[in-house]
């Protein structure tokens, strides 16, 4: 029996590990999770592995899709961080403007994390910032033209993109989980049982 050190897990495994395991005799995606499900039962039979299994797929399944969406982003010359600040201000509609404490929040991320991601997209010309008339120290954000387009083209993609990762599903599989995904989501939000 085969076995696979603590060097392969899970929740680092990458697309490009799943690419090398199908030319060699490494671990699919698939034997990977049942293996780390196997062993625990053999190791913990008293415990019941059902919602880690449930866990471990959704891990899985993001940890690769995520991978998939940033190579996305690639040929627009921004990363996903960076997405997620056109995308909130392209999906206001043209004149949109935001702050950058609203902008960390809706990205979840530190306002000086923000402060880098607005300084690189400002370089590339796809941003300008401007005093806010509201508030002295603070500025406004808004997209240029080319940030503009920019961030269209890179949502015609990232939906593409998406639209590949479902797409074994149908119309009614897609709903179903919709619907049980936003369960779960609501059962987070409303805090520790």
């Amino acid at each position: 029996m085969r076995k696979y050190g603590s060097e392969v897990s899970l929740s680092n495994y990458s697309v490009s590990n799943y690419t090398a395991a199908m030319a060699t005799d490494e671990p699919t995606l698939t034997q990977l999770l049942h293996d780390t499900l196997a062993s625990w039962a053999r190791e913990r039979p008293d415990l019941d592995l059902t919602a880690m299994g449930t866990a471990l797929r959704l891990s899985l399944l993001m940890n690769v899709a995520m991978r998939g969406i940033d190579r996305v982003f690639v040929p627009h010359g921004i990363t996903v961080g960076e997405f997620d600040v056109l995308a909130a201000l392209r999906r206001g509609g043209r004149g949109t403007v935001s702050t950058p404490t609203a902008l960390a929040r809706v990205a979840m991320v530190s306002p000086a994390g923000m402060t880098n991601r607005l300084n690189r997209l400002e370089a590339a010309g796809l941003i300008v910032r401007r005093p806010d008339p509201d508030d002295r120290r603070g500025s406004l954000v808004a997209l240029t033209d080319e940030g503009y387009r920019r961030a269209d083209a890179a949502i015609d993609d990232v939906v593409a993109a998406e639209e590949a990762v479902f797409s074994q599903l149908t119309r009614a599989e897609r709903a179903t989980l919709d619907r049980v995904l936003d369960k779960l989501v609501a059962r987070v939000e409303a805090g520790p049982a």
